[in-house]
């Protein structure tokens, strides 16, 4: 049906969804390739998922052997494989050894070698950075000739054997992960998110023997490892290290580099042991932003309140965001912090000052009224703050509480 390979072609999923209820077979064929094989190509998932919900098979036998699936792989989506993996539940046996077989080629040689392989070309490589914005993660596209690839091919490999129940050793995880050494990077951050899923005390020890590492690169991954631990499966209400933050005191108290340290501190956040609000006061003057921001969050006693105000004027603007957010949830009764954030409801920032009138609404302070006033015309995503309708929502509660 031509209008359905047209459809594809033009990643129209609504076009290609309602192709498909008037009747389309979700299997038609283009240049003698199913148009699934298209969509998983283009890297579109909505139309790969349109024509996956219509029935279209994923393990169809092409004629040069592969299939739908191994195509995906090859790739290099780890969303992609994943959306053609799970269509069908439970994936056949022999189609399940096929596929990790084919992503472990794949991670073993790298996204390059590997296109430079499956194409026979030499020549430049053409490199681009592509970006989810619906997630925050990164990869990189390869095109080689007429083929394209990503690299999340050790993403594909881990998050396929965690959905199979293969535990992958820790050592093995960890190396994927520094093969692409950024935190943003999709094969990092699956593999942050498999092992933090495990929940156990074999992980949680290794991970935090390996903050002992002379490279930071391998620091700042375990760091990302104990946040991810400590943070937990919050959907299945399982968060057993929760209070153990405490345990990382002496690698923060003695961690130079800044992101790492950052790390390690978001870590310690959740956790309120009072040596952690005393390394937290320590860094109140460090030359990172990143690690100022998150001095708020380290405090627990109001006599550690003074000095987190000074953060409110700080420099970088990020800083004065962080502490804004923490003072509109903090709920003590301190006059201090009325007038902190009274104060950065003139900051040059539009988003500091919705969040600190926000705050001062919630804390029932009647002079959100007058601030309210400072935020000036709202434009962009901003409109769409709940917090503008916080000083509405005071006025409600006072009309309320006078019997109006």
């Amino acid at each position: 049906m031509r209008e359905l390979v047209e459809a594809v072609r033009r990643g129209d999923a609504d076009e290609v969804t309602a192709l498909l209820e008037s009747g389309a077979d979700p299997d038609t064929l283009a240049d003698g390739l199913p148009v699934l094989c298209l969509a998983a190509a283009a890297y579109d998932e909505p139309v790969a998922d349109a024509l996956l919900q219509a029935g279209a098979d994923p393990l169809r036998r092409l004629p040069d052997g592969s299939t739908p699936l191994t195509r995906a792989v090859d790739g290099g989506s780890h969303r992609m494989t994943y959306a053609l993996a799970t269509s069908r539940i439970p994936l056949p046996a022999p189609a399940r050894a096929e596929l990790l077989d084919r992503a472990g080629r794949w991670s073993e040689v790298g996204a390059e070698a590997g296109l430079r392989r499956l194409t026979g070309l030499t020549g430049p490589v053409e490199r681009i950075r592509v970006e989810d914005d619906e997630v925050g993660w990164w990869c990189e596209q390869l095109t080689l000739g007429p083929v394209t690839v990503r690299d999340e091919h050790r993403a594909v490999l881990t998050s396929m054997e965690a959905l199979y129940g293969i535990r992958t050793p820790f050592d093995e995880l960890v190396a994927r992960a520094l093969a692409h050494p950024d935190r943003d990077h999709v094969v990092w951050c699956d593999v942050v998110f498999t092992l933090g899923r495990r929940a156990d005390e074999e992980t949680w020890l290794w991970s935090r023997d390996l903050l002992n590492h002379p490279d930071r690169t391998h620091r700042l991954l375990a760091a990302d490892l104990l946040l991810s631990l400590i943070l937990g499966d919050i959907a299945k209400g399982s968060q057993p290290f929760w209070e153990r933050g405490r345990e990382l005191v002496p690698w923060a108290e003695q961690e130079e580099d800044a992101q790492v340290l950052a790390v390690l501190l978001h870590a310690m956040t959740h956790d309120s042991a009072p040596e952690i609000e005393a390394v937290g006061l320590s860094y109140l003057t460090h030359p990172d932003p990143r690690v100022r921001a998150l001095v708020p969050q380290t405090v627990h006693r109001p006599e550690s309140l003074s000095p987190v105000l000074t953060l409110a004027h700080d420099e970088d603007p990020g800083v004065r965001e962080a502490v804004c957010h923490w003072l509109a949830h903090h709920r003590g009764t301190e006059p201090d912090v009325g007038d902190a954030l009274v104060a950065l409801t003139h900051d040059e920032r539009q988003e500091i000052r919705i969040g600190a009138v926000s705050g001062l609404a919630y804390r029932d302070d009647p002079r959100c009224v007058e601030a309210e006033h400072r935020i000036g015309p709202v434009a962009g995503e901003l409109r769409d703050d709940e917090r503008l309708h916080d000083v509405w929502r005071y006025q409600r509660r006072r009309e309320a509480a006078d019997g109006g």
